[in-house]
């Protein structure tokens, strides 16, 4: 069967550095970090103080009452992402294409506000009881249930949730769903909200948090800064977005995804390598056709080293001839939806042929010896693009994007 093409006509976005795809891309352009002290009742309780948290959120502003007492948090990000990106796509979901249509996101830990709050009313304030609507507030399927309910979507809706790749596995799975025929467009993405006191403990506990900002590649790297937010793209096949006159943003021709079965924390660099070939394999790419990576670029010691070796491993002579930026420097590391805020950063790099800074960079790593875009992005063609993710369990997840031209 003859795969058919798949293109992004919408996307959406809740960040630390933008309510929308506008605010977004003109603060990674502007190279501007949302990084800053997160809620004082959290971090005067956490030994590291900075986070790239979504200050002054009010959900009403964007949903009734009624829809918000079943949505956490993360589901209501979900939600504000999804809604603006088939807004921008301008697509009616109807009797007509609802059932050959997906939802399909990735969250590494769903809803974690409720689950917290039950447990400080059960076992802190000794409740007997908790809230009718924990259930379905916690459950890491709700923001994709709620999205098609909201729009009606009866085809494939489900829940991916593969730590830090999560949203990648979700876009990629529905990449090849559409391009393979059982379905005709999709909404796909990520959300995650980890600002609560356990599991900001969790995070502290393992001790790779950064005790200031996040400085993906430089030598004097010290760590991750965790962050929250959504992404969410509209994906659908050239022939239906072109049907109907639509903006096509970028074209999505690639997904490779990996095991590294070796260790639960510390990444693999032959698992990274092995997804960034089948990614390119997939695409019918040459790695010489590649301009620029979106990186997993973490800030931790182990996980740039890794992914420049990995790099350089898969594109040779020509990893001197690429750019690779992390901007986890600018909007945190969301976890589980964090690949989705690099796809979309990654299709309007793509669209706008500017190439995303690595912000916070100080010092050079001879073991990160790459163009990083430092400090200020940068304008050039973009023809075709990488975006990594690679999770804790060891799971990779690689999506290839090319420029879309008429």
């Amino acid at each position: 069967m003859k795969h058919r093409r798949v293109v992004i006509t919408g996307t959406g976005i809740v960040s630390a550095i933008g309510m929308n795809t506008q605010a977004f891309w003109k603060n990674i352009v502007e190279c501007r970090s949302g990084i800053d002290v997160y809620d004082p009742t959290l971090s005067d309780q956490i030994r590291f103080k900075h986070g790239a948290d979504i200050k002054g959120f009010d959900a009403s502003a964007f949903m009734e009452k009624n829809e918000l007492d079943l949505m956490d948090r993360f589901a209501q990000f979900a939600v504000i992402a999804g809604n603006e990106a088939v807004a921008a796509a301008g697509i009616v979901f109807n009797e007509d294409n609802s059932n050959r249509s997906a939802v399909i996101c990735g969250s590494s830990i769903g809803g974690i506000h409720a689950q917290e709050n039950a447990y400080v009313e059960l076992y802190r304030e000794s409740k007997s009881r908790i809230h009718p609507f924990t259930i379905p507030r916690t459950m890491p399927n709700s923001a994709a249930s709620n999205i098609s309910m909201q729009l009606g979507i009866t085809g494939p809706v489900y829940t991916i949730s593969t730590a830090c790749a999560s949203s990648n596995h979700a876009i990629g799975n529905a990449f090849w769903l559409i391009r393979n025929g059982i379905c005709d467009q999709a909404i796909a993405g990520g959300s995650e909200t980890p600002f609560t006191y356990a599991f900001l403990k969790a995070w502290e506990a393992i001790r790779v948090v950064a005790p200031d900002t996040c400085r993906p590649f430089s030598k004097n790297r010290q760590g991750m800064i965790i962050g929250e937010g959504a992404g969410m793209v509209v994906m659908e096949t050239l022939e239906n977005a072109q049907a109907r006159g639509a903006t096509i943003l970028s074209e999505l021709v690639g997904f490779g995804m990996t095991s590294d079965a070796s260790h639960i924390t510390k990444p693999n660099q032959k698992g990274a390598e092995h997804a960034m070939k089948l990614a390119l394999a997939d695409a019918n790419l040459a790695p010489d056709e590649i301009d620029y990576i979106s990186a997993h670029g973490t800030g931790t010691l182990a996980n740039d080293s890794m992914e420049v070796a990995a790099v350089r491993a898969i594109f040779g002579t020509h990893a001197n001839s690429l750019a690779i930026s992390s901007t986890k420097s600018l909007h945190g590391h969301a976890l589980g939806a964090t690949s989705a805020l690099e796809a979309v950063a990654t299709t309007m790099a793509l669209q706008h042929g500017i190439f995303p800074p690595t912000a916070n960079f100080e010092a050079a790593d001879e073991a990160c010896n790459i163009d990083v875009v430092p400090n200020a992005s940068r304008k050039g063609n973009i023809r075709h693009a990488l975006s990594n993710a690679f999770a804790f369990g060891g799971l990779n997840a690689v999506l290839a994007f090319k420029k879309w031209e008429e």
